[in-house]
């Protein structure tokens, strides 16, 4: 099976019947906000159900419209080397491969790529990989766009062999929802295994970032994928953001989590979802969503309960750790400046904040009345 794609409600209308009401939004909201997904990924959802949350997850809804956002939260450009380059932390480069993705998440943070007429992916990566051999402190590679998965093998495995060459590059990552989208792009393709086999080795592994975001796009064929990967070496993690009303639910995150750890797949970040054009529905606030990621993990096992709840601000990775009644906890996990790498933050409790910016007016410089460690304040 190879999934037929589809770029317009036109030809979502025809697979599924739309109310014309409903049809007349989305088509709406398309002329700012691009649709696109394929039969497979189509066929998961209840389309009785308004409320599904894979339908939540790739179908255009009215309420993206209603602003807020901006088309760059995390600052991307600052970090752009080359074109196709970002350089932000020592250790890690990432090339942007592509600027077509499986489907289009309704969430995705770096949507200018389908908005905006100013391309950031680049056919020709020779540049970049320059810039990588240059650079000896970058020990690992993503890969990124878009999907790299989108690319037809050879070139992506001419990538993968150039990198391979480079001594000090350890790690590569290849950051994909295609496992979750479209499964059949790697069952029904023997090259790509092939070319995956041939340069995870165990001393440099190859790391597939998967992204599930619901335990219902965890299907057989979405396994038996991942049990391909990891049959050709591949080592395969997932991130999710929390989404509101996809994943808001402990109950949600327990079945993902557990689901993932069954499948031998590493929980690694849970993202809090960035502030990009159009997510603000999408957004539950930080301490929610901390609450959420908490209450889930009661029932889970440790292996299911590995990966970190962050915000990838412009200024770095910070890691919400803890909160109190009236305190919020976080750290710097990875930082742009690698002198706050490590350092902790208290702010005051703000249930309504969806982002850091929220807090930084709210930072805590006093010592705390309840006796912990000295520790580094940034703010």
């Amino acid at each position: 099976m190879n999934p037929r794609y589809l770029h317009s409600i036109d030809e979502l209308d025809n697979l599924v019947g739309l109310m014309p009401k409903e049809r007349e939004e989305m088509e709406l909201v398309t002329k700012t906000f691009p649709f696109r997904a394929n039969e497979y990924y189509l066929s998961l959802i209840d389309w009785k159900n308004l409320h599904d949350p894979l339908r939540r997850i790739v179908v255009p809804d009215p309420r993206e419209l209603k602003g807020g956002g901006c088309p760059d939260p995390s600052c991307e450009n600052n970090f752009t080397r080359l074109p196709g380059l970002q350089h932000k932390y020592d250790q890690t480069g990432l090339l942007l491969l592509s600027d077509v993705c499986g489907g289009i998440c309704r969430f995705c943070f770096r949507k200018r790529l389908f908005i905006g007429c100013v391309r950031e992916t680049i056919h020709d990566v020779s540049a970049g990989l320059d810039y990588i051999r240059s650079h000896p402190e970058i020990t690992n590679v993503l890969l990124t766009g878009g999907d790299p998965l989108t690319l037809e093998t050879r070139r992506l495995e001419a990538v993968l062999k150039e990198l391979r060459e480079i001594g000090h590059v350890n790690i590569i990552r290849i950051g994909s929802k295609m496992p979750a989208y479209n499964p059949y792009r790697i069952l029904n393709d023997p090259a790509l295994a092939a070319a995956l086999a041939r340069y995870s080795t165990p001393e440099k592994r190859i790391y597939v970032m998967a992204h599930y975001n619901h335990p219902k796009e965890l299907t057989n064929i979405s396994l038996q994928a991942i049990e391909l990967l990891h049959r050709a070496g591949v080592v395969v993690v997932n991130q999710t953001p929390v989404l509101n009303e996809v994943n808001s639910d402990p109950a949600i995150f327990t079945q993902l989590f557990r689901k993932l750890s069954f499948a031998g797949i590493s929980p690694y970040y849970v993202f809090q979802c960035r502030p990009s054009l159009g997510n603000r529905v999408f957004q539950t606030p930080v301490e929610r969503s901390f609450e959420i990621i908490q209450q889930a993990w009661e029932t889970c096992s440790g292996l299911a309960k590995r990966a970190r709840f962050v915000m990838s601000h412009a200024t770095g990775k910070i890691e919400i750790v803890g909160k109190t009644a009236n305190h919020v906890f976080m750290r710097y996990h990875q930082a742009a400046d690698t002198a706050d790498i490590g350092k902790m933050l208290v702010f005051k409790s703000n249930p309504l904040a969806r982002w850091f910016d929220d807090y930084l007016n709210n930072a805590v410089h006093d010592t705390l009345p309840f006796g912990i460690p000295k520790m580094h304040w940034l703010f």
